[in-house]
């Protein structure tokens, strides 16, 4: 092979590869996109705006203490060992 047909085959390889990239870079787009979508829905059902979320979690994380405190209120002090 002489160099021109070398040049030319590497470049088409070079192509190729390219090729192969961008439709795997559509297809995890579209993947990615059709996730945030979903997450979006869920958002939505759960009354919670994009905007919200670290408010939320934040009320959600107090919700928890508060009834791992109650819980712990209700347990005799007797009946919990020092481990």
């Amino acid at each position: 092979m002489n160099h021109v047909e070398q040049d030319l085959s590497k470049m088409r390889k070079a192509i190729d590869k390219a090729r192969d990239m961008r439709y795997r870079a559509e297809a995890k787009l579209e993947e990615l996109e059709n996730q945030r979508t979903r997450l979006l829905k869920e958002l939505e059902d759960l009354g919670v705006s994009p905007d919200q979320l670290d408010e939320e979690i934040v009320r959600l994380e107090k919700e928890i203490d508060q009834s791992l405190s109650d819980t712990w209120a209700l347990i005799p002090k007797e009946l919990v060992g020092d481990e």
